[in-house]
């Protein structure tokens, strides 16, 4: 078979929010396939079975069959080269670590070989890269070429590791989606606001905003913090703060050996040093301290015996405990320890170096802790113990074997305590218990350290045991149960009177007493203040409304172009405004050809309408009323003409509707008019019906509507204040 020339990328777009293929962000791709247009898969012989050999996860993608299998079963009968490279990258997606499972492919006219492809991505970045490598790794198995699988997916690794959210904040996201709270990443980091407008919370992985810069100073003040917990009762170890090595030896002498040595500062365990009982011991655990900490202040503490525990406090109750575990090796007579900590613990499949391990691998020749811990047993990393003989690697692994179904109640109680007296609402209590079922006080256990931003990952992939949603309980804490983060949308598009009628929506939200924002084709609004737009795109321009903690209400006009080029700049929608279905002609370069096609992308408007919202939808337009079935909400219909067929019917049906009727507007419910209104002589008239009917769909009351229509300017100056 003579090779196939390439599949030809000729645009490529990332799709920031709802569009015409999904509510999600979207990458489009056209392609062009070529020669291929004229070999589906199954004329390409040997195609299915090296593609399959080579991505063997593409059995569970479902595809139109609906069912799994799905996708092979087309790529068996005969499917074309833009369909199975949608497959080829959600797939190459999903091997790196980002898991994603919506594609759409769709050929542009007829025997072109032109196609639109559309895959979900959950980062740009990432979605671009696997889908160059996609297409290399579509011709080779198409050409019979060999592919480095393994090479491409490691390149993608990095990049889901390098540019997405950390798995904690990821489980904080992914629980607010669950309770379909928005979420807008800030930075390239784990910065997010959950929420909309003045509605909104942030996080920072297990920080939140009602974190207190106080809480945290404490918390990192190791010595003030267990002054604290002491003075309300808390048990503690009794402890030193050092500045020398000779010190830290006279204070572990008059505490009582064993000792711990940890820095003043510290966070995460580093620096720590547990059981010493020699000076040299002590003396080398000082100097490690002072190293790791950002003083030299050092702690000097009783040592207690048990084992740690992380116990992780949100709000005023205890989501998740783990426990730590001592790591031994044991010797062969042959092997050196790090030769041995390979084979014994780094072996274990939940170790390793990524953020998303469980466990950490341990090196024994760079952690300082472990050369200590070495050092007290006569050895370094490099010895070789005898054949049999057990050496202490670490006193406490790893804290991420789930124990929270364990944990005594007066222990919790103790652990919510610590966290309100440093002032925490998300805290990680470390606890040195030999029996966290048992109360503190009748096993000498006591809490050790109370962390601010704790690492959540122990509870949410434990080494052993049940994981814990610790992400739900962290919306929770930041959200009411009857709140969703949502301030009040409205969506407009169309091409006649849509920025208007915006504006016009956006003064009555504004005289009802909200702060409001409105993105439209006369620029960026604030309470009526002009924003510059420095450059800014439409979907760009609309997002600042949402990151605006002062704006209560939010009105964002869109037109077919924005849809196609950006996607919609918010999720959901209270109220879905389509005007009418009418011109295509400045969309015509994305093969948008006819009114049908065109309905296709203004349906977006009403297909991102909350089940609470309504859809205001002019009945003039005969392909604008055929959307009120697309809607998840209410409908209501507007129209200058009070016979139009589809007010008559909805009216007949009890529903509201807004039409014109002399020179005067009424809103109606079923067959009894609810109130009239004069018409406004300086704005087209299906402008103010559909303004009108959509802050009827707000709550909006006729009275305030009217006056709204009295004090609106219809042509404001242009200043910015």
């Amino acid at each position: 078979m003579t090779k196939k020339k390439d599949i030809e990328v000729l645009r490529v777009t990332h799709l920031r929010g709802p569009n015409i293929w999904t509510y999600r962000p979207v990458i489009e791709a056209w392609l062009d396939i070529g020669e291929l247009e004229n070999f589906p898969s199954n004329l390409l012989p040997g195609l299915y079975e090296r593609l399959t050999a080579i991505l063997p996860g593409l059995i569970v993608h479902r595809c139109g069959v609906g069912e799994h299998g799905g996708f092979l079963e087309r790529l068996r009968d005969g499917t074309y080269a833009g369909h199975i490279l949608e497959h080829v990258v959600l797939e190459l997606q999903n091997l790196a670590g980002m898991k994603t499972g919506f594609g759409k492919t769709r050929q542009i006219g007829e025997n072109t070989g032109l196609y639109k492809m559309a895959f979900r991505t959950r980062q740009e970045q990432v979605g671009r890269a696997a889908l160059a490598a996609g297409r290399d790794l579509l011709m080779a198995m198409i050409n019979d070429q060999p592919y480095d699988l393994a090479a491409t997916v490691a390149e993608l690794t990095d990049l889901v590791e390098s540019l997405c959210l950390g798995p904690s904040t990821a489980n904080i996201v992914d629980a607010a989606t669950v309770r379909k709270i928005p979420s807008i990443r800030l930075t390239d980091g784990n910065l997010v606001q959950l929420g909309h407008g003045a509605r909104q919370r942030r996080i920072w992985t297990a920080e939140t905003e009602q974190t207190s810069a106080i809480a945290e100073g404490i918390a990192s003040d190791k010595d003030l913090t267990k002054s604290l917990l002491a003075s309300c009762g808390v048990p503690v170890p009794e402890g030193e703060l050092v500045t020398s090595a000779e010190a830290a030896w006279e204070a572990a002498q008059d505490i009582g050996l064993p000792v711990v040595v940890k820095p003043y500062d510290g966070n995460h365990g580093r620096g720590v040093s547990l059981n010493l009982m020699t000076e040299a011991d002590v003396t080398a655990a000082y100097v490690l301290a002072a190293r790791k900490g950002d003083s030299k202040s050092v702690i000097v503490e009783r040592f207690i015996a048990g084992n740690e525990h992380r116990l992780l406090v949100v709000g005023k109750r205890l989501v998740a405990a783990a426990a730590g575990e001592a790591l031994w090796v044991t010797g062969d007579g042959k092997s050196n320890i790090i030769e041995l900590v390979d084979s014994q613990i780094n072996t274990d499949p939940r170790r390793g170096t990524t953020e998303d391990a469980p466990l950490n691998a341990i090196a024994p020749q760079h952690g300082a802790e472990i050369i200590l811990e070495l050092q007290r047993q006569g050895m370094t990393a490099y010895s070789i113990p005898l054949d049999g003989q057990k050496v202490l690697i670490q006193p406490n692994g790893n804290v991420a074997t789930d124990v929270t179904d364990q944990v005594h109640p007066q222990v919790a109680a103790m652990a919510t305590l610590a966290a309100r007296v440093v002032g925490l609402d998300i805290a990680g209590i470390d606890v040195v218990a030999a029996d966290i079922s048992r109360p503190l006080e009748e096993q000498g256990g006591a809490i050790i350290e109370v962390n601010a931003s704790p690492g959540l990952l122990a509870h949410i992939k434990p080494a052993a045991g049940e994981p814990r949603n610790v992400g739900e309980a962290i919306v929770d804490h930041l959200f009411a149960p009857d709140e969703g983060g949502r301030m009040p949308i409205v969506g407009i598009t169309g091409k006649h009177g849509a920025t208007m009628a915006s504006r016009l929506i956006a003064w009555l939200l504004q005289i009802s007493g909200k702060k409001v924002g409105l993105s439209c084709a006369d620029g960026l609004f604030v309470n009526g203040r002009l924003l510059p737009r420095d450059g800014f795109s439409d979907w760009e321009s609309g997002e600042r409304l949402l990151l605006n903690k002062n704006v209560e209400a939010g009105v964002f006009e869109a037109s077919a172009r924005m849809i196609l080029t950006e996607g919609l700049a918010y999720d959901k929608c209270a109220v879905g405004v389509v005007t009418d279905v009418s011109d295509f002609e400045d969309v015509a370069e994305f093969h948008i050809a006819s009114l049908d096609k065109l309905y296709g992308v203004l349906r977006t408007q009403v297909d991102v309408i909350l089940p609470s919202g309504v859809a205001v939808l002019n009945a003039a337009d005969p392909q604008v009323v055929d959307m009120a079935d697309l809607c998840d909400g209410d409908v209501m219909f507007y129209g200058v003409d009070e016979h139009l067929a589809a007010i008559a019917a909805h009216r007949q049906d009890g529903k509201r509707v807004v039409f014109q009727r002399a020179e005067r507007i009424v809103l109606a419910q079923g067959h009894e008019d609810v109130a009239s209104l004069p018409l406004s002589p300086l704005v087209p008239p299906e402008a103010v019906l559909a303004a009108i009917a959509a802050g009827w769909a707000l709550g909006l009351t006729p009275d305030l509507i009217g006056a709204g229509l009295r004090t609106f300017d219809a042509n404001p100056k242009r200043t910015h204040h």
